[in-house]
């Protein structure tokens, strides 16, 4: 391939949209042009990065035993409500983008596809004798993302690879899982990239068991927590962790204290001189679900912890009445939400969690009671500060046996803290957490029979009787592993693409164009190592040698042989991109010199990570 012909359009100066380094380099370098917000184009130079990825997850997918298939794009509304997920994909912040064809049928634009894949399945796998059985593919994604922000990171449309695997029994689930557990080490190792793989939540996908692959950077949207002995590895929403002890509250009784505007736990601590790990914090929080009455939270943490969203989100949905449907969102109270549901003042910042149901005896359309759940933390203290539920006013010395004396008034306990970085670890106590920033690029599942009992995918057993399938899927994000390779592999320069994945691994660059005898030589270079199945681009262009070397450095090609002033005698450069090692060399040398290099790099990749 030669410049010329390339369609290369470079930016010298970093794009306004652009907040994170890969992002602009990918815009800079003219890989990823922006058509609207979160929708990009991906350019000739990116799309050959693409389609070495996809070569390479195919390779694996397929050494695998897995076949490839493609599924359809747009899928009937039906599916999706059979599943029970419609709703909380396409209703309040849902990520499915969905629409009405002429006919009146609502259909949604797959984000993902367990509903599509679990239907086939019930009507194609009739028999154990078919199974296991794992199809993937590879394909277009659009989800309705609230913020799209970072590039390809977190964009409406993407290139997505997804897998689905159907079993017999979960012991065959458990192989796969872990066939394609290693498949994705492979993978990731491959294409270069540093990837670690985590404990993760399994979201709205479900199922029993999950785990995300993370590409480690600073710029990752995720908090992965790591145990220096390297025995554990999760995402912070999933993470667990001994939290640090508590000071004894040194109380005997409990007494009433007046704390005017001391709504916090840092204002009431800083006027009384208590520790926060002493304090109950109640927050209270209202559930939305699809079809069911909206259910009011009392949620108690001891004052020093913070609350994990995801895992108060998988409690609720736990704990749902049957028919609520999806779970849209959990959000604070307000005062102004308690005045349209017809219900009296509550004193925010004074509240405990004694706090009464009668305060709800009047709503609307709520449900006339609080779910009350609570944190191991604060329910494992024998004495503590609260509110009152009184304006200005906090319990000193209080108890859950005083408060809560009956099962009915007591919270549920469970884990519903954020672990942080610097905690004790379970499996270790002397192992202490570890944070990280990391760029999710795979995830697989294990769904067990979620979606087959849902859609009625069965099969007959061995005995003759027909069960639910086991089911598991797997995913990688293509288009947001090209870019998460960049934020990994740059310098101040540019891109340093891992040789596997780079557009192109060897750039030709003569110095100066107008030279005959440069550009001869080059010619003759680039044909030669076309010939010995290099991936090779020449840079023809009429420009001066330092443009030319600004764009090599950009765009990241591993290896960049220059043609300068030394090619009356057969002298050329070869440059490393990585680190710019160079070394003079003569021409009828370069193979030689270059070939070797090359495959070790192919296979350091996959070395490092062995």
């Amino acid at each position: 391939m030669r410049v010329s012909r390339l369609l290369l359009v470079t930016l010298r100066d970093d794009p306004a949209e652009a907040e994170i380094v890969s992002h602009k380099l990918l815009l800079r370098g003219g890989y990823i042009r922006r058509i609207s917000s979160g929708i990009y184009a991906y350019l000739p130079l990116l799309w050959r990065v693409l389609q070495k990825i996809e070569h390479i997850v195919r390779d694996e997918m397929n050494a695998t035993g897995a076949l490839e298939t493609l599924l359809p794009q747009l899928q009937p509304a039906e599916l999706w409500q059979r599943s029970g997920r419609w709703d909380g994909y396409t209703a309040g912040e849902g990520i499915m983008f969905h629409l009405d064809d002429r006919q009146g049928r609502a259909l949604g634009l797959g984000p993902t596809h367990e509903e599509v894949i679990t239907t086939l399945a019930a009507d194609l796998l009739r028999s154990y004798r078919q199974l296991p059985v794992n199809l993937y593919q590879i394909q277009t994604k659009f989800r309705d993302e609230i913020r799209p922000r970072f590039g390809l990171m977190r964009g409406r449309e993407f290139i997505m690879k997804d897998a689905y695997s159907f079993h017999a029994d979960e012991a065959s689930l458990g192989q796969t899982y872990g066939a394609m557990d290693q498949a994705y080490r492979r993978i990731f190792a491959r294409c270069g990239l540093r990837a670690v793989a985590v404990e993760a939540d399994s979201g709205a996908i479900g199922g029993s068991a999950s785990q995300e692959f993370m590409v480690t950077a600073e710029a990752g949207e995720d908090l992965i927590l790591t145990s220096s002995d390297g025995r554990y590895a999760a995402n912070q929403e999933r993470a667990v962790s001994l939290p640090s002890p508590a000071i004894p509250l040194q109380a005997s009784s409990c007494t009433e204290l007046t704390t005017p505007g001391q709504r916090s736990i840092e204002a009431l601590c800083s006027a009384h001189g208590f520790d926060p790990s002493q304090t109950v914090k109640v927050l209270l929080l209202l559930a939305r679900f699809a079809t069911g009455q909206p259910q009011p939270l009392l949620v108690s943490l001891r004052g020093d912890q913070q609350l994990n969203e995801v895992k108060l989100a998988n409690a609720v949905n736990g704990r749902a009445e049957s028919g609520a449907g999806a779970l849209l969102e959990i959000a604070p109270i307000t005062p102004e939400q308690l005045q349209g549901e017809g219900l009296a003042a509550l004193p925010f910042g004074f509240v405990g969690p004694q706090l009464s149901d009668a305060v709800l005896e009047s709503a609307r359309t709520w449900t006339p009671r609080f779910l009350r759940l609570a944190d191991a933390t604060a329910l494992e203290l024998e004495r503590f500060v609260c509110g009152a539920c009184r304006p200005d006013s906090h319990l000193v010395g209080a108890s859950w046996g005083d408060l809560c004396p009956t099962a009915f008034l007591r919270p549920t306990g469970l884990d519903l803290r954020s672990a942080q970085p610097g905690d004790r670890c379970v499996h270790e106590p002397t192992q202490r957490l570890e944070a990280a920033r990391g760029i999710e690029v795979g995830h697989i599942f294990q769904l067990g029979r979620k979606y087959s009992q849902a859609l009625e995918a069965t099969f007959t057993n061995e005995a003759g009787s027909d069960e639910p399938l086991w089911m598991g899927c797997y995913g990688i994000g293509v288009s947001r592993l090209a870019q998460a390779a960049v934020e990994q592999h740059h310098d101040s320069q540019g891109i340093c693409w891992p040789v596997t994945i780079a557009p192109f691994e060897v750039i030709v660059v003569p110095a100066n164009g107008d030279d005959p005898q440069q550009t001869q030589l080059a010619e003759e270079l680039y044909d030669a190592l076309r010939q010995a199945g290099v991936d090779a681009l020449l840079d023809d262009r009429s420009e001066r040698a330092g443009v030319k070397f600004k764009d090599a450095d950009l765009i990241g090609i591993p290896w960049r042989v220059v043609v300068g002033r030394g090619a009356p005698q057969g002298r050329i450069e070869l440059v490393r991109r990585r680190g710019t090692v160079s070394q003079e060399l003569e021409a009828s040398a370069l193979l030689n010199s270059l070939m070797p290099a090359l495959q070790n790099e192919r296979l350091g990749l996959l070395e490092q990570h062995a």
